[in-house]
C-alpha cells in the first residue's frame, strides 16, 4: 500500500507500506533526520495518516 508522509523532514513523500505488518512503525533514512546517519520514525495516527513520531540516532535501530 502506498501512503503519503505528514510532518518531519519526509513531509510530503510517498513510500509504500505493508498493511499486513504487526509493527506500525517505519523507520526512513532522511537527509534532513535531526540524527546524522539515523532515521526518521512515521507511524498512522488514528485516522490512517502516516505522520512523524521523532528521529532515531543510527545506533539506536
Amino acid at each position: 500500500m502506498r501512503v503519503q508522509l505528514h510532518g518531519g523532514p519526509l513531509d510530503g513523500e510517498h513510500v509504500d507500506v505493508d498493511p499486513a505488518d504487526p509493527d506500525p512503525l517505519i523507520a526512513i533514512i532522511a537527509d534532513g533526520c535531526s540524527e546524522p546517519g539515523g532515521r526518521s520514525v512515521y507511524a498512522p495516527d488514528r485516522e490512517g495518516a502516516w505522520r512523524w513520531e521523532r528521529d532515531l540516532p543510527w545506533d539506536a535501530m
